[in-house]
């Protein structure tokens, strides 16, 4: 920690309540990422990560933007070696965010710009105010993305048409993501964090370890081929099997039929 990091507002913090964790972007006006954001971030997210209160996520930037991506003003003198080392620390915050164990869900309002957007394709879900833009402008800059953008993009919508997004930097409007599958749900601007906090909701009594194995076996099945795939789904299924909820959830099925289990976590 700098000399006067610990006396500065934190630039992204963690919020929770009722078995929710909120991560907030908080750095006025427009919650550009700088390093220190990044460094909060990775460590905001692994005590999401590690939190047993926090049973699902949600990232939200406030109601008038979410995040216009990477500070260009603190890039801008980098040589090709600074960048080598800075590239690694900001892909490590995001990823840090793609490997909480639990739902996490992007609330969206205004603009998701660079790394903004690279941000919200972290997350399971994004929720997308109807005025909201999301865009990897990138190339504008001349450069690429450089915060999983190139990877995660293609992997939800195609390499088409990540290639089209990435290669003309061109912004996408909230229904133009939702058509392509960029965005999961499109709602009124002051609606937007009530909903991606009630799809968040819906995990905080669910069995938390096979919500984290769910996540996992499609996520990592994403990024090998079909039998790899079945491997890791069988693996983590019969792992499952010796969980409590695993006999919560099938010994409630039996006495009492579907949907009436009540999850420990455990």
């Amino acid at each position: 920690m700098g000399l006067n990091e610990s006396n500065q507002q934190p630039r992204v913090r963690l919020e929770v309540a009722d078995g929710i964790g909120t991560i907030l972007l908080d750095r006025p006006p427009v919650n550009a990422l700088d390093t220190l954001a990044q460094r909060q971030l990775e460590q905001v997210a692994q005590q999401a990560a590690d939190r047993t209160d926090v049973r699902a996520v949600v990232v939200y930037g406030g109601p008038r933007r979410f995040a216009a991506g990477a500070d260009i003003r603190e890039m801008a003198g980098m040589s090709a070696g600074d960048m080598t080392r800075w590239a690694r620390r900001l892909q490590e915050a995001f990823t840090a965010v793609a490997d909480i164990p639990k739902p996490v869900v992007a609330a969206v309002n205004g603009f998701a710009l660079g790394g903004g957007c690279e941000l919200a394709l972290t997350a399971d879900r994004r929720v997308l105010a109807e005025d909201a833009v999301i865009g990897l402008p990138e190339i504008q800059l001349g450069v690429i993305p450089g915060a999983g953008g190139t990877q995660r993009l293609a992997r939800l919508v195609g390499t088409a048409r990540a290639k089209e997004i990435v290669f003309t930097g061109r912004p996408l409007t909230a229904r133009q993501a939702l058509e392509i599958g960029l965005a999961d749900q499109v709602v009124p601007a002051d609606q937007v964090l009530k909903e991606a906090t009630a799809w968040a909701a819906q995990f905080t009594t669910g069995p938390a370890l096979a919500l984290k194995a769910a996540k996992q076996a499609v996520d990592l099945g994403a990024s090998t081929d079909l039998r790899s795939g079945l491997l890791i789904e069988q693996a983590l299924f019969a792992g499952l099997f010796g969980t409590a909820d695993r006999r919560a959830g099938m010994g409630s099925f039996v006495a009492r039929g579907p949907g009436q289990a009540e999850f420990s976590g455990n």
